[in-house]
């Protein structure tokens, strides 16, 4: 039977063969057999031979880009591998509004512009409130304040997770939004789905991308 097409050839391949996918050296295997069985008497025409010869160049040519972008993906994935597990004993700024009492606990934001007053409001494991702590004057960037861990009644409350709130208003009285920054320091890297966490204080994963602020050497 006379093949009259390499399209043609590779329907056929591709509803018999066990494969799903052919690869260059199929394309070029299948123009070989395509030009030993075609009728001497009525050869290829030259057009189609030429046509067939470009389709097998563009694949050649998407072949050997995805091989080099598959290079240039797993080159960045080890490089950005190595740099996160740099990262491994540093202490980190991350969005958020989690922070853990061990005796006292460090909280974090940043502000836009310079603050009149700021107000924090600091949150047990149920929701309830606990805490507000007022500040005023705060200059713009990266702000912190120590928590001792007491309760508004001066009571010392116990080891464990709490969330926090920051308000913040300008000299007028206008809110400026704060931005809440959960610390912590890097134990462990974890490598799930494509996707890269730092491990903070042995327990807490938070993205690589959620990183804000990188403290120490």
């Amino acid at each position: 039977m006379e093949v009259t097409g390499i399209t043609n050839a590779v329907s056929v391949a591709q509803g018999s063969a066990a494969k799903s996918v052919l690869g260059k050296d199929d394309f070029l295997k299948l123009l070989t057999t395509q030009l030993q069985h075609q009728n001497p008497l009525n050869p290829m025409d030259g057009a189609e031979f030429t046509a067939q010869l470009a389709q097998f160049s563009s694949l050649e040519t998407l072949l050997d880009i995805s091989s080099q972008i598959k290079e240039m993906v797993m080159s960045q994935n080890l490089t950005q591998a190595a740099i996160t597990m740099g990262m491994i004993g540093r202490k980190v700024k991350v969005r958020g509004e989690d922070i853990s009492l061990k005796d006292k606990a460090e909280i974090n934001y940043s502000l836009p512009q310079d603050a009149a007053k700021v107000k924090i409001s600091i949150f047990d494991s149920t929701g309830k409130l606990v805490r507000e702590v007022e500040t005023t004057n705060q200059v713009s960037g990266s702000r912190s304040f120590i928590w001792d861990g007491k309760d508004s009644n001066g009571r010392a409350l116990p080891e464990g997770n709490y969330k926090f709130k920051v308000e913040a208003f300008n000299a007028s009285g206008s809110p400026i939004k704060a931005t809440p920054l959960s610390g912590g320091s890097v134990t462990g890297v974890s490598f799930e789905n494509n996707n890269i966490y730092l491990v903070l204080d042995g327990k807490r994963k938070v993205l690589m991308s959620e990183v804000e602020e990188v403290i120490g050497g």
